[in-house]
């Protein structure tokens, strides 16, 4: 049976909620859905002014990171970060916290996404890539998990928006192990299918629940990595589209929103990496996700209560 692969959000925040869960799947494969694994956990370690996507605000010990990382790597699931911060400069590539958490992760167990090319560059240049283990897709990747002594495999970020076919087939010709789709293209047939001979290499995030089509969306994205930049958590930023209080029953009704009925149709077309949105939601609404896409429907309140 092929593997599909689950991203999941908040490594940090969420730490205890996706230990649990990445066990209670080895546990209790049965009572979740067939061929379903954890293919990496994504988000940062607080205060690292590379971040992106959503700012983080806080600071770990040394020690604490090295035991967030090892307990997920022995776990055989990989630490993904968001180097998304989408307006750094190369005065900000010498940050000694970054480069130390980047450090202590590099054991050829772990993943980079990347959206500036003054990052990318630096970090491939001083940890080297794994991607060219990747050449048989995810899957041959995970295969070989934990066999690199070191580097990382490099991601590119949904937050570069490239919302139209050519831009993401020019992005697959690049040296990353996946291009994560933009939300906006999760359902358009004719982007589907014209993707396909690239399946095994895209990542679709499946209940973003930001609008369709939104025009600030890169605009937040700037906001909140000027606010990891400064440290300024004060000045969120007030989106003219935001909904009241995010919820999983609003993201279903989002129409790039796919779910159970219609994840079939994607994986038998070879997509396989699927990634559920999280980072700075409610941790009840993160786990009501996890519920709904990875354990079966009948099973879902077992899981649920295994939970502590």
């Amino acid at each position: 049976m092929e593997k599909v692969y689950w991203h999941l959000p908040g490594f940090c925040y969420f730490y205890k909620l996706n230990t649990q869960i990445i066990k209670l799947l080895r546990k209790y494969p049965e009572k979740f859905n067939d061929g379903y694994e954890i293919g990496s956990v994504y988000g940062t370690f607080p205060g690292a002014i590379w971040n992106g996507g959503r700012a983080v605000f806080g600071v770990m010990s040394k020690k604490d990171i090295k035991l967030v990382l090892d307990n997920y790597n022995n776990l055989g699931v990989p630490v993904r970060f968001t180097w998304t911060n989408s307006i750094l400069e190369e005065k900000h590539i010498n940050d000694t916290y970054c480069n130390l958490i980047m450090e202590l992760a590099n054991n050829g167990k772990n993943q980079v996404l990347v959206n500036r090319p003054v990052l990318e560059e630096y970090l491939r240049n001083t940890f080297k890539s794994v991607n060219k283990v990747i050449a048989g897709g995810y899957a041959s990747y995970m295969q070989q998990f934990g066999k690199a002594a070191s580097g990382f495999a490099f991601i590119s970020s949904t937050t570069k928006r490239l919302t139209d076919i050519e831009s993401v087939k020019k992005e697959l010709e690049g040296d990353y192990a996946l291009v994560v789709l933009d939300y906006d293209l999760n359902c358009d047939e004719l982007t589907l299918k014209a993707l396909e001979p690239y399946a095994d290499r895209l990542e679709i995030l499946v209940d973003e629940i930001c609008y369709p089509h939104c025009p600030k969306r890169k605009d937040h994205y700037a906001d909140e990595s000027l606010m990891q930049l400064t440290f300024d958590k004060d000045t969120r930023y007030e989106c003219t589209n935001k909904m009241t209080k995010p919820s999983f029953a609003e993201a279903m009704k989002r129409p790039h929103f796919i779910g159970n009925d219609k994840l079939p149709q994607y994986i038998e077309r070879g997509y396989r990496n699927f990634k559920i949105v999280g980072r700075g939601l409610p941790q009840d609404m993160v786990l009501e996700s996890y519920l709904y896409y990875l354990v079966k429907p009948e099973f879902r309140e077992f899981i649920k209560s295994q939970l502590v």
